[in-house]
């Protein structure tokens, strides 16, 4: 047909042709599955970890500073509370607030007798502070001083409450390839008691769905960082996705990376359960624990054991679970006695 005669092509056959293919894309859409559903409780472990509020562990001056009430962290029976739910609830990891660091690379002071009243009601559990900050406003990575008293400092916690199980690094953002971030981590490596482990909260692989570099890494990267850390906790969220089965979709591709590329250290994968409604790179109707799991479990079922560096999950976070989210964990993810 030469061009002049499309100006006059009937209009009805322009919107026919639009009204099938928009027909076609919602049809595929809703056929396709690309989560599983799993009741059984075959994907826990038993060793999930969860994001904890700063309260628990922060020193007097936190709660100074941003004008929080103590009471909710100090008493015995809150503490008694979160000990049972926790212990019922299949958690092994817990990972404390304690950011950002000061500018000096002193990591957020804590008051000591409540990290030991903490770790009187978790014997059974791994308590690893989650330290760090934003990059070049709290961690200055390339400067060697400020690498230096990060670590003494880092120490100098694990050294007076022994029973710390380890600390986890979560520094935001952190492109991928940042060669500063590797030596800060072999050298905190070094520094640290041999029985301590070292954790970091990752970022995910790259994907063309959130193209944001500076929140994801290479997969040689990914391996580099593995490489020096006993426990890798990759955050899989913050996408801007907004449709649930994109999301499902990419939860699997990237159970199946960050399990291969982390090699034998170990994983636990993390998963939101916040709300931060309205913000653009978070839509809790699409990222949530229901759709994260399906994800997560389609990757794990295509596996004929499950990989031995799989560890479980890590929820993000702990201060914003409410009844129907630890209720979607009952029932979609926990194996119940």
């Amino acid at each position: 047909m030469k061009p002049r005669f499309i100006l006059f092509r009937p209009p009805w056959r322009t919107l026919f042709l639009l009204f099938a293919i928009g027909l076609l894309l919602v049809t595929s859409y809703t056929l396709w599955s690309p989560g599983a559903k799993v009741s059984d409780g075959r994907h826990d472990l038993g060793r999930n970890g969860v994001w904890m509020q700063h309260g628990w562990l922060g020193h007097d001056d936190w709660f100074e500073r941003y004008q929080r009430d103590t009471q909710r962290f100090r008493n015995k029976a809150a503490l008694e509370k979160l000990a049972v739910n926790f212990s019922s609830q299949r958690f092994t990891y817990l990972f404390p607030h304690l950011c950002p660091c000061q500018r000096s690379g002193q990591i957020d002071s804590v008051d000591h007798d409540q990290v030991e009243r903490f770790l009187d009601h978790f014997p059974d559990q791994q308590v690893i502070p989650w330290i760090g900050g934003v990059l070049n406003e709290h961690c200055f990575l390339d400067n060697e001083r400020w690498r230096k008293e990060f670590i003494h400092s880092t120490v100098a916690l694990l050294d007076r409450h022994p029973r710390l199980a380890g600390v986890q690094i979560n520094i935001e953002p952190l492109p991928s390839g940042n060669t500063d971030f590797l030596q800060l981590l072999t050298e905190l490596r070094a520094a640290m008691q041999k029985d301590k482990i070292l954790s970091v909260a990752a970022y995910p692989p790259p994907t063309i769905l959130h193209p944001f570099p500076s929140v994801h890494w290479e997969e040689s990267y990914f391996r580099s960082v593995a490489e020096r850390v006993d426990l890798l906790v990759p955050m899989m969220y913050d996408t801007s996705i907004r449709l649930p089965k994109f999301y499902q979709h990419l939860m699997k591709n990237w159970t199946h990376q960050v399990l291969t590329w982390s090699g034998e250290t170990q994983v636990l994968l993390g998963v939101p359960a916040y709300d931060d409604g309205g913000a653009d790179y978070h839509d809790p109707r699409v990222e949530n624990l229901e759709h994260s799991l399906h994800g997560i479990h389609a990757a794990l079922a295509s596996y004929p054991s499950l990989p031995q560096n799989y560890q479980g999950i890590a929820i993000y976070s702990e201060w914003e679970m409410e009844s129907h989210e630890w209720a979607t964990l009952k029932q979609a993810f926990f194996q119940t006695p």
